[in-house]
């Protein structure tokens, strides 16, 4: 007998979302504020792994894990913001996303149609972040999230205008922008632990080339890296940005250079063959990255060292 495939469920809409968690049908098919704690919701079914058709915001008031660093906590303790944005599979244990949470934000993609917001959004890195990857705020920075879920929920809760989705869609647009200068300001408070981050990404690049990991796997890709260090690729992108200005691409290519140039200086390899080495499949596309990343091609980067 043939096992069955544990294929995700799919709750495409906002009207589907109320219902799997026993709520009344939102008041707009498109964009719906849940206002809580939300101890009276009954699942209707149990929610397996699941796919979303829709942006989520939560806020919830209490974050278990704190993150440790020496003798203290360096996370804000006043609750944080998680983001999961259309086509994510989110699984059965993340169901208290709603339950547990004060404020939940639902936005059908179809609401933002018409406005800048609806390319805009996909800008934001942290729709991408693992739940483990919370927004942590700070006292003043949750009585600023509060304020505007307030004014989106005082604002849904009126009458309908001509004006209604201009006004909601610019409370949104303010929500994400403060949830983006608060993240800035996470990376900022993270340093010490980040630093120590980049560290480890040093070591796992070394060690992926000393050990010629390249020759049988290719070069090294940011999913690699974020999996080996326990981060989203989203994630760790932006956390490198904010500590050196590059982010998880720039930085693996930086790599590649370094080690480039450790073989051709060091080496008689030709460059096709310091190219395989390295994990490229086409010297041509080795010695295009080479020479826009040093304004020299292989060759004559290694006649420098010819006197």
């Amino acid at each position: 007998m043939k096992k069955k495939e544990n294929i995700p469920q799919k709750i495409a809409s906002l009207i589907d979302a109320h219902h799997a968690f026993g709520l009344p049908k939102p008041k707009h098919p498109l964009v719906s504020l849940l206002n809580g704690p939300h101890s009276q919701m009954e699942v209707v079914r149990p929610l397996q792994n699941h796919v979303i058709g829709f942006y989520k915001i939560s806020y919830k008031p209490r974050l278990g894990g704190r993150l440790k660093y020496g003798q203290g906590y360096y996370d804000f303790d006043e609750g944080g913001l998680l983001f999961i944005s259309p086509g994510q599979v989110i699984g059965s244990e993340d169901d208290d996303d709603i339950v547990c949470s004060a404020y939940t934000l639902l936005i059908h993609p179809d609401f933002f149609l018409g406005y800048p917001l609806s390319k805009n959004v996909k800008q934001y890195g942290f729709f991408s972040y693992s739940t483990n990857e919370t927004l942590h705020l700070s006292e003043e920075e949750k009585a600023t999230v509060i304020e505007v879920f307030k004014m989106i929920e005082n604002e849904l809760n009126s009458r309908i205008d001509d004006f209604s989705q201009d006004v909601v869609i610019s409370q949104i647009d303010l929500l994400l922008n403060y949830a983006n200068r608060f993240y800035k300001r996470q990376f900022i408070t993270r340093k010490a632990v980040n630093s120590d981050l980049l560290q480890q990404l040093e070591r796992i690049l070394d060690t992926y080339f000393t050990d010629e990991r390249s020759l049988s796997e290719g070069i090294p890709t940011v999913q690699y890296l974020a999996e080996t260090l326990n981060l989203s690729p989203s994630y760790l992108s932006d956390m490198l940005r904010s500590l050196t200005g590059q982010n998880a691409q720039q930085h693996i290519h930086q790599k590649l250079i370094e080690k480039a140039k450790e073989k051709l200086s060091t080496t008689n390899l030709s460059v096709s063959e310091v190219a395989y080495a390295l994990g490229f499949e086409h010297p041509q596309s080795f010695s295009k990255l080479f020479k826009t990343k040093t304004n020299l091609s292989p060759l004559e980067f290694r006649k420098s060292f010819i006197l």
